[in-house]
């Protein structure tokens, strides 16, 4: 038994003998190329990698130097020497899958040695990299590289996984984004309790201060008749001088204290509020423009000051973990009735109900407003209730049959009911100056289908809406009247790049027959219209009064031709021309800061029967003429706390509206400055 143990111990010596000669061979390139696989090859199948590698790997040896054999005896005895220590790898950025081998003497330095080291990986990706990787991949069948991704740096092991931080309002910037220099405390970038970034009391109470002025410069061309006082005692034309410099700046300071974390949820409650400071001037070129008393003279100055907002809001239901939530809000608050402010966009005393279903998707709104009378000048509150309710139910839809489109369902309700008022200026405001005028009420009901967003490429905005109500006593018609009047607008555009080219069209009704017992204009409640690039319009942006008559063509920032006083202190008139538009516009984004659009309209009513009768000259044209527009907005620093933005218009008359104004063409320019703290 000894013998046989003795003889395969003799046999397995003289194999490993072998192996250690073979061993002293030069690396073949192949094996070359496995001593240095790269680090993303070998995260992905290390494993195999080794097991397959490893069973090329041969001891380093001198070509022809055997290895001394032990002496023959039962037990073999291997003669230990004294290994010489290796000097360890430099630490790189990569490693060799292999583990460096055992030296049994120093090495030669006339020999030609494998290093076992793998370059940095930068050199290894730039130069031999990919040609290596896909080799082995081939040799080892291993799956293909997604090489998107690529190459990721280690991951520093002196980095701690988990900061213990106080609070979530207490997390440190990155060392890039530290600014060395002190803050001050106006800066609204620096984190403050002013602007809700910590809690002043407890852990959930906030409170947000906002600083925000307006300053806007007008100069603009408005066509006036000629008064029997005019300025000049040697004009005999029948309309005046018409320039005019118009000058607004509005101080608003607002106080929003609510209680809540609000990054996932609404507040448990909201306590607002927004003073108002307007300063307002015009200069106007005739007498009787600024005022119904022409010793008033041609300026006009006035100062106001308003409670804007004030209002409570609580959360009565909130939904966990969707957080739809329901709350209400009582008080003087903004509300705009849908996406462009057809039909009623206004801050004012109400009662709102409001909320979110299936995870946000669906919005509602139910509002009930108790008007507030409005200053004509700076058309801020008054603390004066007006005899006028309006009633508001909405329903939003988002992802509807498209994703990013919206669509929304509404119900507007308008019961006005008539006094007798004069304006701080001293012209009347209600009834309107105009047929046989008297107190009267309004009851109108207007249904509603809108949507805003993008249907594959495209970015859709378009409304319709049909009112029916009645009018006790229409000034024009001499009589009561059944309303039925309808409004369709519609909007497409397409980015490319830094460009959006767009299309948009707008149809108003009109009366056919301003005797009858139908009012088939259509008007609004209280719109503050974005559409068709009214914001730099000459015809959005303007108030024209009809020639002749006391109330106005058109109403500022307002599209359609009502033939009423004012929006804000007039009534719904629904015997009127009504109106279409057909507009191109562009808009060119530069940069993140500078920003032009240019649009141009082509206007006409849609029907003169009511223009015709007011006037007293039939056979009025119905094109109103082209209104071309240049606006510009600029943000200095990128952001919404410095906004300048200014336009250029001119309305080039058509035949409809050079018979009953001035077949000169109107120019208006501005210029408006926004800062927000």
């Amino acid at each position: 038994m000894k013998s046989f143990v003795a003889i395969l111990s003799l046999f397995l010596f003289a194999l490993m003998t072998d192996d250690c000669v073979a061993g002293s061979e030069r690396p073949t390139d192949e094996e070359t190329l496995v001593l240095s696989v790269p680090t993303d090859l070998a995260l992905q199948d290390s494993n195999s990698l080794l097991s397959q590698a490893g069973s090329r790997r041969k001891p380093l040896g001198r070509p022809g130097e055997e290895e001394p054999k032990p002496p023959q005896s039962e037990e073999p005895v291997i003669e230990e020497k004294e290994i010489q220590p290796v000097p360890e790898a430099p630490n790189r950025s990569r490693r060799s899958l292999l583990p460096t081998p055992r030296r049994d003497r120093a090495p030669d330095e006339s020999e030609e040695r494998i290093d076992l080291t793998t370059p940095p990986a930068e050199d290894v990706l730039q130069e031999e990299g990919p040609a290596r990787t896909e080799f082995l991949r081939k040799r080892f069948e291993l799956p293909p590289l997604d090489r998107t991704e690529g190459w990721q740096k280690p991951v520093d092991p002196n980095t701690p996984d988990f900061v213990a931080m106080s609070d979530r309002w207490h997390i440190e910037p990155p060392d890039y984004e530290i600014i060395d220099k002190p803050l001050s405390p106006l800066d609204p970038y620096h984190q403050s309790k002013l602007k809700g970034d910590y809690p002043f009391w407890g852990d959930d109470l906030f409170t947000v201060l906002t600083v925000h002025n307006l300053s806007l410069y007008e100069f603009r061309e408005i066509p006036v008749p000629s008064p029997p006082s005019a300025n000049d005692p040697n004009t005999y034309d029948f309309f005046g001088d018409n320039d005019q410099e118009f000058f607004k700046n509005t101080a608003l300071i607002s106080l929003d204290v609510y209680k809540g974390q609000t990054s996932f949820r609404p507040p448990d409650w909201r306590f607002r509020s927004t003073f108002a400071f307007d300063y307002t001037s015009l200069t106007a070129s005739e007498n009787q423009v600024v005022a119904p008393d022409p010793r008033k003279g041609r300026n006009r100055s006035r100062s106001d000051f308003a409670i804007q907002e004030l209002y409570l809001e609580f959360l009565l239901e909130d939904c966990i973990p969707s957080y739809d939530f329901t709350s209400a809000r009582v008080g003087i608050q903004p509300f705009n009735s849908d996406f462009r402010g057809f039909i009623f966009n206004d801050t004012n005393l109400g009662y709102r109900l409001f909320g979110s279903k299936d995870n946000n998707r669906t919005q509602w709104n139910i509002a009930l407003f108790d008007q507030l009378e409005k200053e004509i000048n700076s058309e801020l509150n008054t603390t004066t209730l007006r005899d006028q309710r309006v009633l508001i139910a909405n329903l939003y839809r988002q992802d509807f049959i498209w994703l990013g489109y919206t669509a929304q369902l509404s119900f507007h309700a308008n019961w006005d009911d008539g006094d007798l008022r004069f304006d701080e200026n001293g012209f009347l405001a209600r009834p309107d100056p105009i047929g046989s005028f008297t107190p009267h009420d309004v009851n109108a009901y207007y249904f509603g289908w809108a949507g805003d967003g993008h249907m594959g490429e495209f970015n859709v905005n378009h409304a319709f809406y049909q009112v029916y109500g009645r009018d006790s006593f229409n000034p024009i018609a001499g009589d009561d009247i059944d309303i039925d009047a309808q409004m369709a607008a519609f909007e497409v555009s397409i980015d490319r790049d830094w460009i959006r080219p767009k299309l948009s069209f707008l149809w108003a009704s009109g009366d056919n027959n301003p005797r009858d017992d139908k009012g088939e204009g259509f008007d609004a409640i209280l719109e503050k219209t974005n559409f068709a690039g009214s914001q730099f319009s000459y015809w959005g942006r303007q108030a024209l009064r009809g020639s002749g008559t006391a109330v106005g063509l058109v109403q500022r920032d307002s599209l359609y031709p009502d033939l009423t006083t004012s929006k804000f202190q007039g009534q719904s008139n629904f015997v009127n021309p009504g109106l279409l538009v057909f507009n191109t516009g562009i808009d060119f984004e530069w940069t993140p800061r500078f920003k032009t659009l240019f649009n141009a309209s082509w206007l006409f009513f849609d029907d003169t029967e009511s223009l015709e009768l007011v006037l007293q000259q039939p056979g009025i044209s119905r094109e109103i003429g082209w209104d071309l527009s240049l606006g510009m907005e600029y943000r200095p620093y990128f952001t919404n706390n410095v906004i300048m933005k200014g336009g250029v218009a001119t309305l080039l008359p058509g035949s409809g509206f050079e018979e009953f104004s001035e077949d000169d063409d109107l120019y208006s320019a501005f210029l408006e400055v926004v800062l927000t703290f």
